[in-house]
């Protein structure tokens, strides 16, 4: 085992991390404004809420090289395209992009840090790897409502909360503009997927 990070691999795979997550960032950023041009308020609101938790990991990845400050990592790697104005092609990129990270990417680069003798850095890349599966499964549930019509519509009735302002009502079906802000559909989100309401 050695533990001169400057001569390991997990150094390569911290910089591979540290590049990608910051490239989600930017590309989550993108997928937020395309959202905002097409009125889908509340995928800008997904997108940019991944966005930040993904600017999150790069700074944890990113803090973990410091002992190599002042010099330059080199590595190759692949990174995604996802280019398109396809909102639900978009979702369905991230979902595939995010479960990679959590079944291939950081579980792989976890047991190369904890062979090479960096056991906290092999926890943060399997506690990152765990986030990645949550954003997976919630830009793919986003995609399969959008997918199916039922973004803004529901089978039986449910809760119905405005991201501007806040307003709560219940409904098949969010309305066309809030009745309280007059802010259009698109700012519209299910109750139960809103954040910081589930008290229970």
């Amino acid at each position: 085992m050695s533990a001169d990070l400057k001569n390991s691999e997990t150094l390569k795979n911290l910089m591979c991390s540290f590049a990608g997550e910051s490239q989600a960032r930017n590309r989550y950023t993108f997928a937020a404004g395309l959202c905002q041009k097409q009125q889908f308020h509340v995928l800008e609101a997904v997108f940019r809420f991944t966005a930040d938790q993904e600017k999150e990991h790069a700074e944890i990845f990113y803090n973990h090289m410091k002992e190599v400050t002042g010099s330059s990592v080199h590595v190759d790697g692949g990174y995604p395209v996802d280019v398109t104005n396809d909102v639900l092609q978009l979702l369905r990129y991230a979902r595939h992009n995010e479960y990679e990270e959590f079944e291939t990417v950081y579980p792989s680069f976890g047991q190369t840090a904890q062979a090479e003798g960096f056991p906290e850095i092999a926890v943060s890349f399997r506690q990152i790897a765990k986030i990645e599966q949550a954003h997976g499964d919630r830009f793919g549930q986003f995609a399969d409502l959008l997918e199916s019509g039922k973004l803004f519509v529901s089978d039986v009735k449910c809760g119905w909360m405005c991201l501007n302002c806040g307003h709560i009502l219940e409904s098949l079906e969010a309305p066309q503009l809030c009745p309280v802000c007059g802010h259009d559909r698109g700012y519209f989100i299910r109750l139960e997927m809103a954040p910081y309401t589930n008290f229970q």
